[in-house]
């Protein structure tokens, strides 16, 4: 049955599709356990996805697409079928990143080749000085999410830009507050922020 079949493996007619590995179900143990310490991988719908893009309403070629926490990939190869003029993906867990890696290599050539995935602590990632889309599911906890919103304020002070902020799972949301972005748009499942 579908239901058990998404219980079970997670959204896996995305991969099927794609010929990707991007679903929850087949993470170890161990990156499973980590991932309830930092936050537990889970892979945006494609739907919801498309829908939070649909409502920035912006020009995707004038911005660059980053993807906090980004896991497998899968909202990286989603943002690769917008014109964003390059995709970052910001990953700590090496298992995750080297899957990500992976699914990137399968279609970054039908992109254009703008994806790149980066193995490291988010909190030290530095946001390029050009307008920005920053991509959240929920990626950390409550400390390091401070210490991400700390970044992009100080990011945004030295080089004022546009910027549009995705969260999904938006557990956090009244910290986006202190990267100077305020709330535009959203649901129970999504917060859209901005400048």
């Amino acid at each position: 049955m579908p239901d058990r079949r998404r219980q079970r493996y997670g959204d896996i007619d995305y991969d099927w599709e794609y010929r990707v590995n991007t679903t929850a179900a087949a993470v170890s143990w161990r990156t499973r356990l980590l991932g309830l310490l930092h936050s537990a991988y889970q892979p945006v719908e494609p739907e919801l996805f498309r829908k939070m893009m649909a409502e920035l309403d912006i020009d995707f070629s004038q911005f660059n697409f980053v993807d906090i926490g980004s896991g497998k990939g899968r909202a990286l190869l989603l943002a690769a079928e917008y014109p964003f003029q390059r995709i970052i993906g910001v990953e700590l867990l090496p298992e995750l990143h080297r899957v990500a890696e992976e699914n990137v290599r399968r279609i970054n050539v039908r992109r254009g080749g703008r994806i790149e995935t980066r193995c490291e602590d988010a909190t030290e990632f530095e946001f390029p000085a050009v307008p920005l889309v920053v991509y959240l599911f929920h990626p950390l906890p409550e400390a390091g999410f401070h210490r991400l919103m700390d970044k992009l304020r100080s990011s945004l002070q030295e080089h004022p830009r546009p910027v549009r902020l995705t969260y999904v799972n938006p557990i956090f949301e009244g910290l986006v507050g202190r990267s100077g972005l305020h709330k535009v748009a959203g649901s129970h499942q999504y917060a859209l922020f901005r400048e």
